[in-house]
């Protein structure tokens, strides 16, 4: 029996209430839908979990082989200025999902299994939206945004859910000594709302097999009868690692390389099954990371390549992911876009491809970017609130990036104990021309870095005088 949607939105669509588009930032204007005439894509977002800018071969690296994802990039669009909302999973994914910084959401922090919270109801997913413009939609893989029943999928615009519901490493058969996880159950492996697994340890060898043959399922079984929208959020390469036996111990990177390598495959099998329905040049296809590489684990941790630091930090390494764009006919071929663009845009984007309005009662902070997407107009100024937790670090206009805190390194092993740096004056960083951020020239732009911190003043003063903060 499905779970009844309960969010603030269904009920005012129960009562005839409409919603309306509502500008959006980034957007020259409102956003409005498309004609009636235009065809809906399918869509179909590829998340993956801690890899980092420089684990791909088409971004750098040298020793795992990823053909089908650099295939991506010889027939669709490369990003190298691609952010994620935020540099650790829960407020990441609650930033993709709304179009929204974590903050407005009051999901600033990573969850356990025991937190009592998740997606709030009067949230609107971008699964939400395009279910009411006639999308079938489902998210498979890791979800992360709530774990109790109100908070899952099903409860959040999604019509199929089948995966874990936070990382693969919050239980006492992955962590035994670890006291936060010691009286937790087994990770559950959940379909729509029941746990698959009641007794005992999915076999996470097998997460991204199930996971790609689930998606190639839902994509047959809607293929030709209405447009869908396909959230495929691998577990890996988080740890604890773990890959099939067809991938364990063939990479040249060892076993993270091995695990890449089988996310590969699943990026291969998803463009071969899009293929062989006959739908492929009506499916746009992405892939991206929800935040940069775990270094704490060494080498079973990624690489954030040029970049600075990684995940939990605001350097570079933390925010700056991979991200690959493909829709044949439509997106130019073998472009590797440098304009700035971040996973909240993607709330926007998919919501004007799929002819779906955004409620005008709250703050998008993502734009729509398929005007570069396409090749027919102009990206946008850079703009970017790094957040660590609930306070805001470091910002970014233009060029120009400032620091007033840093945790580094970030990648120390224990989590939660990050050295913590105040900057009094501040680091300033010109990210285009120096985007390792080696070269603080703080002391030579004074002006640049009033103005940064003006930026930073008016966003908290906004913040306050908007939306409440959960």
């Amino acid at each position: 029996m499905s779970k009844p949607n309960y969010s603030r939105r269904a009920v005012l669509k129960a009562m005839g209430l409409g919603v309306l588009a509502a500008p959006i930032a980034g957007c020259s204007g409102p956003l409005t839908s498309l004609a009636p005439k235009a065809k809906q894509p399918n869509i179909v977002l590829i998340f993956v979990d801690d890899m980092g800018y420089g684990d791909i071969g088409c971004y750098g690296h040298p020793t795992i082989a990823t053909p089908n994802i650099d295939r991506m990039a010889r027939e669709g669009m490369k990003f190298t200025q691609f952010h994620v909302a935020s540099s650790v999973c829960t407020p990441s994914r609650a930033g993709l999902l709304t179009g929204r910084l974590p903050i407005r959401s009051g999901l600033t922090r990573v969850l356990i299994p025991q937190s009592p919270g998740g997606m709030p109801d009067d949230e609107i997913t971008i699964a939400e939206l395009l279910k009411d413009a006639g999308y079938a939609t489902a998210c498979i893989g890791k979800w992360h945004v709530g774990s109790k029943p109100e908070h899952l999928p099903l409860n959040h615009g999604f019509d199929y859910y089948f995966g874990i519901p936070y990382s693969n490493d919050m239980s006492p058969g992955t962590q035994p000594d670890n006291p936060l996880f010691k009286d937790q159950p087994p990770t559950p492996l959940i379909r729509n709302f029941t746990v698959t697994n009641p007794d005992k340890e999915p076999d996470q060898r097998y997460l991204t097999k199930w996971y790609t043959e689930e998606a190639s399922k839902f994509m047959k079984a809607n293929a030709g009868k209405k447009p869908f929208f396909l959230y495929l959020a691998h577990t890996m390469p988080h740890v604890p690692l773990f890959a099939s036996e067809k991938f364990r111990d063939k990479s040249l990177r060892g076993l993270y390389g091995d695990v890449v390598e089988e996310l590969d495959w699943s990026c291969g099998q998803i463009l071969e099954t899009l293929k062989d329905l006959g739908i492929d040049d009506n499916t746009l296809v992405g892939f991206t990371s929800d935040n940069g590489p775990w270094l704490g684990k060494k080498l079973d941790g990624g690489s954030g390549g040029l970049f600075y630091e990684g995940k939990v930090s605001t350097w570079e390494g933390g925010y700056r992911v991979p991200a690959i764009f493909r829709w044949p006919g439509r997106i130019p071929r073998g472009v590797t876009n440098t304009d700035f663009a971040t996973t909240m845009d993607l709330f926007a984007t998919f919501a004007r491809l799929g002819n779906a309005n955004i409620p005008e009662d709250r703050i998008i902070d993502g734009g729509d970017i398929s005007p570069i997407l396409f090749g027919n107009g102009p990206g946008r100024e850079a703009l970017m609130f790094y957040y660590f937790g609930d306070e805001l670090w470091a910002v970014r206009k233009g060029p120009w990036k400032i620091h007033v805190k840093t945790t580094s390194p970030a990648s120390v092993s224990t989590w939660g104990e990050w050295p913590i740096e105040e900057h009094d004056p501040p680091l300033l960083f010109h990210v285009e021309h120096d985007p390792s951020e080696k070269h603080d020239v703080a002391d030579k732009h004074p002006t640049i870095v009033r103005e940064l911190l003006d930026v930073m003043e008016q966003h908290r003063r906004n913040l306050v005088a908007g939306e409440p903060q959960r």
